[in-house]
């Protein structure tokens, strides 16, 4: 891929947007352009973390696996996100898996070196630790509503949040832009399968949500936020 490719793709990641080509030439020059097809692994829980990835186009799902094999999808990634977030200035290994949900393209760039760029412009590290406090926000958020709520709130609660992390905005509410199933719907707040099938079918009946001709959830974010209250 040509440098003036990279740095346009560069260029669309929020925590680079605003950098001159000055400031942004450093992360051009380490930059690995990657393309991974839908159901690739960028990599595998427990591989050793040494390279961070920024989205250009596509979907990946990051999820964890128990000793059994049970998944727990932590969260699903669009255009313009990096991750892994808990890849920065600690040693060890990758602490999920990173699957493409469909072919995507992705900037790969060598952790170790990467420091060495935050160090040398401290705005560039101001900007990633306040998306790294946005996720640790989420993570709690999530956290609390797992202590806090019944299963039916918690289905809610997701619904609510997919709509603001992987939906647009419509007329009458949101459509998810991403294709899920009920099994991935229950892998992420740790029920049943048959639990979300029952509670998406319910929530049908009410006309809080339906899907299109495409298979996409359209979702009324007014009604199911008037649910939980």
């Amino acid at each position: 891929m040509h440098i003036t490719q990279i740095r346009h793709q560069l260029k669309a990641v929020p925590i680079f947007k605003e950098l001159s080509s000055e400031e942004l030439d450093p992360i051009v020059e380490i930059a690995q352009p990657r393309f991974f097809k839908h159901k690739m692994y960028a990599f595998m829980q427990g591989d050793t973390l040494d390279r961070v990835f920024f989205i250009h186009s596509g979907k990946v799902k990051i999820y964890k696996t128990d000793s059994s094999g049970r998944e727990q999808i932590v969260s699903v990634l669009d255009a313009g996100e990096m991750f892994p977030h808990a890849g920065f200035f600690r040693k060890g290994q990758y602490p999920a898996h990173a699957e493409m949900m469909e072919d995507t393209q992705m900037i790969v760039v060598p952790i170790s070196k990467f420091e060495e760029i935050l160090v040398a412009y401290p705005e560039l590290s101001i900007k990633l630790f306040r998306v790294l406090g946005e996720k640790i926000i989420d993570l709690q958020a999530r956290l609390e509503e797992q202590i806090l709520h019944n299963t039916y709130e918690q289905i809610i609660m997701m619904l609510l949040r997919l709509c603001k992390t992987n939906g647009e905005r419509k007329e009458d509410g949101f459509k998810l832009t991403t294709h899920f199933t009920n099994r991935e719907f229950a892998n992420m707040i740790g029920t049943s399968r048959e639990t979300v099938s029952r509670t998406i079918n319910y929530l049908k009946k009410k006309e809080y949500l339906s899907v299109d001709a495409d298979g996409c959830y359209l979702i009324n974010h007014e009604k199911l936020h008037q649910e939980l209250f």
